[in-house]
């Protein structure tokens, strides 16, 4: 598949970062995650590759903090996609191990450089409790 070379470049860069990263395009079909991300998410990327939006939320199951599903409007990452700004929530994901994590995340839009949505970030980290 063909994606905007600012996730592309998005893409490397996340490669780079010790920091857990998610990236997704416009439709939220998750794109990438790097190393930094793979203890969280409970598999390395080469093993999962691209997911579509449903089946990535699906799969890691984000929820609040007495394990309701988080409501779309409350997931930092599409509220990156659907609203254009940055969000920032804490919530239990399952990772694909099964381990269910509490994390914060924090997302924020990706813009090409004619100013259209390319997709979005969002960059997590383990939490205690």
């Amino acid at each position: 598949m063909s994606y905007a070379i600012e996730l592309i470049l998005l893409r490397q860069l996340a490669s780079y970062l010790a920091t857990p990263v998610f990236v997704v395009d416009v439709d939220g079909t998750l794109v990438y995650y790097n190393e930094g991300a793979e203890d969280l998410l409970g598999r390395r990327f080469e093993d999962t590759a691209e997911m579509a939006r449903d089946t990535w939320l699906a799969a890691f199951a984000p929820s609040d903090d007495l394990g309701s599903p988080l409501p779309i409007e409350r997931n930092p990452l599409l509220i990156a996609l659907a609203e254009r700004r940055e969000a920032h929530q804490a919530l239990l994901i399952t990772g694909l191990d099964k381990k269910i994590r509490r994390i914060e995340a924090t997302a924020f839009p990706v813009e090409g450089q004619d100013g259209k949505l390319v997709g979005a970030v969002s960059v997590f980290w383990e939490t205690p409790g």
